[in-house]
């Protein structure tokens, strides 16, 4: 096994980009955040949303939870909450009882959009591929 030199634990602005390979570097946290289902679901949804009655682009967190079957209200909020926290998604609240939420993508999160729509195009194209192969797992482990 080879090591690895490693830098400052944490990237800075200096750095610009981090190491994910280095076990204290913030990256793994964001691969976490941004490699769940209910991400690429959300910011698919978002990013699909054409103009209505609302600004353009903008989704209610109502919409974003009809839009995502099987998601939590829980999840769904937990997972808005890291989008933001992020700057992948801008979160506008209206004024009104109860009070309206919009959620729309960023630049940063159209940029995300991107990578994540190619990754949810090759697990739909190999999904039969994959199913093969647990199959050939579990009857290989006698299951």
């Amino acid at each position: 096994m080879t090591s690895r030199a490693t830098g400052p634990a944490a990237p800075g602005p200096a750095r610009g980009r981090g190491d994910v390979f280095d076990p204290h570097c913030p990256t793994r946290g964001l691969l976490d955040r941004i490699g769940t289902k209910w991400t690429s679901m959300a910011v698919k949804v978002l990013a699909e949303h054409a103009p209505g009655e609302h600004a353009p682009g903008e989704v209610r967190f109502g919409e974003l939870r009809r839009r995502m079957p099987g998601v939590s209200q829980k999840m769904l909020s937990v997972t808005l909450r890291n989008l933001v926290r992020d700057g992948l998604v801008a979160r506008r609240v209206e004024p009104s009882v109860p009070p309206a939420v919009h959620y729309r993508l960023t630049p940063l999160g159209r940029s995300l959009e991107e990578v994540l729509a190619a990754v949810r195009t090759w697990a739909e194209e190999h999904m039969a591929e994959v199913d093969r192969a647990h199959a050939a797992s579990r009857e290989d482990d006698g299951g």
